[in-house]
């Protein structure tokens, strides 16, 4: 498909398109009621009533204190209406939107009955959280990970990669076509997903995890770090009373069989892979008391990657090969803790996370001239990689007598050792040799923050500080062998020391036409990477900044079901240690990867468009976007002269673009049948640059400006039948893209999945497959500096799965 039909089709899907009201979450409205010597009135009468026809919606009286509270309140206009024996009723108009999950409502000041007036009827403007996919809250998008049959039982990954707006690339996820995401659990950066970056999703159980929240558009209360956005998990955490919990299991099987067969003379394919998760999350909750554990283990064997490359020098030689990684992987996660409610107004909860990941990759890699004829070389390794993660967080919750005016303290300690162990073995025609390397990081993470919220008459004030201080020491012993590529002075040892306090305030109004939402976020950022001495090509290095991160969103609701908005966000990547880290590691035989000390932070401002429209049925939500970025962050990879090695090294490669159209429809077609359809169509284009790449020797590398217009579809067909069965048909088509020095290819794949309930609901079993035709392959053209090279890879991506879990 090439872009002008692509772009039609993107045309088509945004003009034709329509949307439905979207959920709301039951929201607690609360007041006070006081006589006109300001005194409390306790034992008034409270009613909620619909302003459109005064049918009564809900009621109260106010206790002692003269405060009430109304909970279960919809978006929409209302009439409350105050009464007491003595004093004259007061009603007023109440109009409940979209910004705030806790209303308060100004004191209702009511007058005696001798001194009666006409009763005033005045305009209070609340707020409500939506929950639906998609928010009016900074255009964020909620995902229930139940909801996604057709991935069930796999990883956080796997979960996420059929989401509108969600790519997966090499491993990383994108939004909107970029990977600048930072991914947060419960709101938190932790070791398990990087600070500020992302790590590990494709080994965290998606069993751990209750829903997904996608934030294309973040406040200032969020970290600055990551421009796409960010993508935020939240587990599972029951708080039902008395004991309560939930066991499942899930199996599964992969590369069901060979696609593409070995190069000669290499161990075998995994094929029949098998994929074991059983979890199980178990609740208290007494009086003051709720104790919770989740627990669950991921086991899996996968065909990682299988990867076919044809490689050609500017001299005419030409290098055939074939990567192949068999994988083992265990993940093992357990969160546990305790919530501790000291009284109607103050909460605490302290709760501990461990983590241990455990990957054993098994590859081979052998090199063969152009026409198969000889093989010039063997590669095989064993890596052994053991990734433990201790997380202990404390919480502590002042809430005020007016609803939603909180006082949040949190502390978050977070420790995460890295002890990888790699062994290489080169066999050439006439020798053979073995490189042994051993690395062990420990990384430190201190965290500390307060939040404040004050719900004001017509919207709200929030205001915080953060302190995070984080240290990662890192050491790494290199045992050459013989005819090793890699600089027999590689090892040695590194510290990188990162501290950033941070404070941030954010307002948010609304009223029946208009919302606004005006955001300023200060960060101070010192970075220290101290190097070994004699390390023969970087030396110690560091930068610091303080830089404003504004945002800034103002809408206008046209009409009950069309609203119109407009963003405007700065945010900053910033180097992670591993894309410094001065010690050089195999990607391939022939690819070595090498960190940056010099690398600098990426800043980004944005600005997006937005139209929600919705009807009794369906919605849609479109998108128009643009993002420019200085100090673009991307690999560059080259070689050196006379030698064959391609060098990866992270640049800054100046300024780059990403401008796109983004449009969501969702529609119930009946009782059975509704479906949702996601399109991006997007154009990324970096502007010609010039690095110099100073390991293993300085060498330049330039490149003329490179743009390309790409984009996705994804169709979700969500079925639900009687007696408790469900179904999902998930399709998704990826368009050729751009990649840093080259192109890669168009994807497509298809997933289904089942699930039905039993045992009177406690129960449910599942069926499922992922790319089902087994179409996904990876192609990729890249132009390095004296080299060029085309990969097809074949690696797993079909799995069916078959679980079942139990409630009790």
């Amino acid at each position: 498909m090439n872009r002008f039909k692509l772009l039609f089709f993107f045309l088509m899907v945004m003009l034709f398109s329509s949307a439905a009201t979207a959920q709301v979450s039951s929201v607690t409205v609360s007041g006070m009621v006081t006589s006109a010597g300001k005194s409390a009135l306790p034992y008034t009468n409270i009613m909620l009533k619909s302003a459109k026809d005064s049918v009564f919606v809900s009621g109260t009286i106010t206790n002692e204190e003269g405060r009430y509270s109304l909970t279960d309140v919809k978006p929409g206009s209302y009439l409350v209406e105050a009464s007491v024996p003595g004093y004259t009723t007061h009603t007023q108009v109440l109009f409940v939107g979209s910004l705030s999950e806790f209303l308060d409502i100004p004191p209702i000041e009511m007058g005696l009955n001798n001194n009666a007036r006409e009763a005033k009827i005045e305009e209070v403007i609340m707020t409500a959280n939506k929950k639906s996919e998609i928010s009016n809250q900074l255009d964020k998008k909620t995902y229930s990970v139940a909801d996604n049959i057709s991935q069930s039982g796999g990883s956080v990954l796997q979960s996420i990669q059929n989401l509108p707006g969600i790519t997966v690339q090499d491993g990383k996820v994108q939004l909107r076509g970029n990977d600048k995401v930072t991914v947060l659990i419960d709101g938190k950066q932790t070791a398990l997903t990087g600070f500020g970056s992302q790590t590990g999703l494709d080994n965290i159980p998606s069993s751990a995890i209750d829903k997904i929240e996608i934030i294309n558009n973040p406040s200032s209360k969020y970290d600055a770090n990551g421009n796409a956005g960010i993508i935020n998990i939240i587990m599972k955490k029951n708080k039902q009373n008395g004991w309560n919990g939930k066991v499942g299991l899930t199996l599964g099987l992969g590369s069901l069989w060979e696609r593409k067969g070995n190069l000669p003379t290499i161990r075998p394919q995994y094929t029949s892979t098998p994929k074991i998760n059983p979890s199980v999350s178990l609740n208290y909750r007494k009086d003051k008391i709720n104790v919770f554990l989740q627990a669950d283990n991921l086991y899996t064997e996968t065909l990682n990657k299988n990867e076919f490359v044809t490689r050609t020098y500017d001299n005419g030689t030409v290098i055939n090969s074939q990567l192949k990684r068999n994988r083992n992987t265990n993940f093992l996660t357990t969160k546990a803790g305790i919530d501790w409610n000291i009284d109607s107004q103050n909460t605490l909860t302290v709760s501990g996370m461990y983590g241990s990941e455990k990957i054993t990759d098994r590859g081979d890699q052998p090199f063969f001239n152009g026409n198969l004829s000889q093989r010039l070389r063997l590669w095989q390794f064993l890596e052994d990689e053991l990734k433990t993660t201790v997380m202990a967080t404390a919480a502590y919750q002042h809430k005020f007598k007016e609803a939603g005016h909180l006082l949040n303290i949190g502390f978050n300690y977070t420790f995460h050792r890295e002890d990888e162990k790699y062994f290489y073995d080169n066999f050439l025609p006439a020798s053979s040799g073995t490189d042994a390397f051993k690395l062990l990081s420990d990384e430190q993470v201190y965290d500390f923050n307060i939040d404040y919220v004050k719900p004001l008459k017509y919207g709200r004030i929030e205001a915080g500080i953060k302190l995070r201080n984080r240290s990662i020491p890192t050491n790494m012993n290199f045992m050459p062998g013989t005819n090793s590529v890699i600089d027999a002075n590689a090892g040695g040892w590194a510290n990188y020391r990162e501290l950033i306090p941070a404070v941030y305030g954010n307002y948010i109004f609304e009223n029946k036409k208009w919302e606004a939402e005006l955001g300023l976020r200060m960060e101070y950022v010192r970075i220290q990477y101290d190097v070994n001495p004699n390390h023969p090509t970087y030396s110690s290095d560091g930068y610091n900044y303080t830089q404003p991160f504004p945002n800034l969103r103002v809408a206008y609701k046209l009409n009950d079901r069309n609203k119109f908005s407009i963003f405007y966000n700065r945010r900053v990547d910033r180097p992670n240690e591993v894309d410094i880290r001065i010690f050089p590691k195999y990607d391939d035989a022939e690819i070595i990867k090498v960190g940056n000390p010099g690398l600098r932070p990426q800043f980004t401002n944005s600005i997006e468009l937005g139209h929600k429209y919705n009807w009794d049925s369906g919605y849609l939500y479109s998108s128009i976007y643009h993002r420019f970025s200085n100090g673009t962050i991307t690999r560059i990879s080259s070689i050196v002269p006379e030698s064959t090695l391609i060098y990866a090294i992270f640049q800054n490669a100046g300024k780059s673009y990403n401008s796109g159209l983004e449009a969501i429809w969702n529609q119930k077609v009946s009782t059975v049948y509704s479906f949702n359809i996601n399109g991006n169509i997007y154009r990324n284009q970096i502007n010609a640059f010039s690095v110099e790449n100073l390991y293993p020797q300085p060498n330049v590398f330039s490149a003329d400006q490179q743009s390309a217009v790409s984009g996705n579809v994804k169709l979700n067909n969500i079925f639900k039948f009687s007696k408790g069965i469900n179904a999902q048909l998930t399709m998704v088509y990826l368009a050729p893209d751009i990649i840093p020095q080259g192109k890669i290819g168009s994807r497509f794949s298809m997933d289904l999945g089942a699930k039905k309930s039993i045992q009177n609901g406690k129960g449910e079993v599942f069926l499922n497959a992922s790319d089902l035709l087994n179409t996904m392959v990876i192609k990729k053209q890249i132009q390095g500096a004296g080299f060029r090279y085309t990969s097809d890879d074949y690696y797993e991506t079909q799995v069916i799965r078959l679980g079942y879990s139990y409630k009790f």
